[in-house]
């Protein structure tokens, strides 16, 4: 058992944990054995943190139900080896130099030297920012509801939002809170502070600590800060100026709102487009260009070490800064005064291929197993279910079972990365000490 192959088989086991509780009598609401299919997609989905549903979660499961689903996303969203090894230093296990490799890599990061201090404070982290989001959305709530089921919804939507799964308990998402700005702005901030991942908190959180306790100490902050945060400002900024415009006068989603309202909507799809599958307005009667933009959204998705999907934004800024310097002839890649190594570059290259030739298998496999749906339908939902955001044009369950299991396919295949997945099939490379002869030939 390889780290990849590890992993891989843990999310694997946490799906068929899930499947098996969610297929209990007590699980559903009408208290009946639940469908087979229902619990494997629905186990999936919340394991990997996706949000896409066959079935409404608010209803057609019980509170046991509910909790399992609730579970299966926050042990999703950690990652099973985050998960695990916590369990194993409670238990009192030393960590093996193993162990901290399939985390390391689990958690797409560089630190090794103290993995249980890196564990407990993503942890605590964790634990801080739901319990807050819970703590404010509870007003909400208690408009509208009693005390107990408040905080039971509170507590499911702010980890379903921190995690950026998408799932909710209402039927219409949070369309019901649409024009509402307090919950939009707590959940939209839950989704961003889950989707940029735990080095760029703790590097924000050092900087703020050290200006509060008067050190003059200039903060350099890493390269991974900058790119995160300028691109996922920017993508922010790109996606709510592109639905504003376009939704504009769309009278199924925007033309009945009020301008502040427009802008509020547009900036909360912008925010959940690319990871997180809560929704405002009606997905399905979006123009067919909003949905395009969605795609791309969904497809570049949150942050490295992030509990969203998609390809990375720092394989996007690094593919863009790659273009731009092969524009300009030169043979080195530079960002914000700082060189990329060239296998980061490699590595980010295999993540863009490798993930379109998947959505492009997956999106005939639908297209054949499901002839009747619209294409641009078909493409929303399988971009969707690779990059674990969620969101649908309302194909899901209208879905044959062979289009279910394609989906179940890959949301797996988002979540635990196609790399890894490759690397779980395929065994560790072995080095070569055989290097051929360079030779040139015509590009572009």
């Amino acid at each position: 058992m390889t780290v990849p192959r590890t992993i891989c088989f843990g999310f694997l086991v946490l799906i068929a944990v899930g499947t098996l509780l969610l297929l209990l009598p007590f699980s559903t609401a009408s208290g009946e054995w639940d469908s087979p299919l229902v619990a494997l997609f629905t186990a999936t989905s919340a394991v990997c943190v996706t949000g896409l549903i066959v079935v409404d979660t608010g209803s057609y499961f019980s509170a046991f139900g509910q909790g399992v689903v609730l579970l299966l996303i926050q042990l999703g969203g950690l990652g099973y080896m985050t998960a695990t090894t916590l369990l194993l230093l409670l238990v009192g296990r030393r960590l093996c130099l193993k162990d901290k490799l399939a985390i390391q890599q689990a958690m797409d990061t560089s630190e090794l030297s103290n993995v249980k201090a890196l564990l407990v404070s993503i942890v605590s982290m964790t634990a801080i920012f739901e319990l807050t989001g819970a703590f404010c959305l509870m007003p909400t709530f208690l408009e509208d509801f009693g005390l107990g089921r408040s905080l039971w919804l509170s507590i499911f939507h702010s980890i379903s939002a921190f995690n950026n799964a998408g799932f909710s308990l209402f039927s219409d998402s949070l369309v019901r809170y649409a024009e509402v700005a307090w919950p939009m702005v707590v959940v939209s901030a839950l989704i961003i502070l889950g989707g940029i991942g735990y080095q760029v908190i703790m590097e924000a959180f050092m900087w703020v600590r050290s200006r509060l306790m008067g050190r003059k100490t200039h903060t350099v902050f890493s390269l991974h800060f900058k790119i995160v945060t300028s691109t996922t400002l920017a993508l922010l900024a790109v996606g709510t100026l592109a639905f504003f415009l376009i939704e504009f006068d769309n009278s199924a989603t925007l033309a009945n709102k009020s301008f502040g309202s427009k802008l509020l909507l547009a900036g909360f799809q912008s925010v959940v487009m690319r990871t997180a599958g809560f929704n405002s307005i009606d997905i399905g009667a979006m123009e067919t260009s909003a949905l395009f933009v969605a795609i791309a959204l969904m497809f570049v998705g949150a942050s490295p070490g992030s509990t969203g999907g998609g390809i990375k934004t720092t394989t996007v800024r690094i593919l863009m800064v790659c273009t731009k310097a092969a524009l300009r002839g030169k043979e080195e890649v530079n960002c914000y005064q700082r060189q990329i190594p060239m296998a980061r570059v490699l590595k980010a290259l295999a993540v863009v291929v490798a993930s379109v030739i998947s959505v492009v298998i997956i999106t005939t496999c639908l297209s054949v197993s499901d002839p009747d749906l619209r294409f641009i339908a078909i493409l929303f939902e399988t971009v969707s279910a690779f990059a674990t955001v969620g969101l649908s044009t309302g194909v899901t369950g209208d879905l044959s079972v062979w289009g279910q299991l394609f989906i179940i396919c890959t949301m797996y295949i988002g979540r635990v990365g196609i790399l890894l997945l490759m690397s779980a099939l395929l065994g560790d490379p072995s080095p070569s000490a055989i290097h051929f002869p360079e030779e040139d030939l015509l590009t572009g």
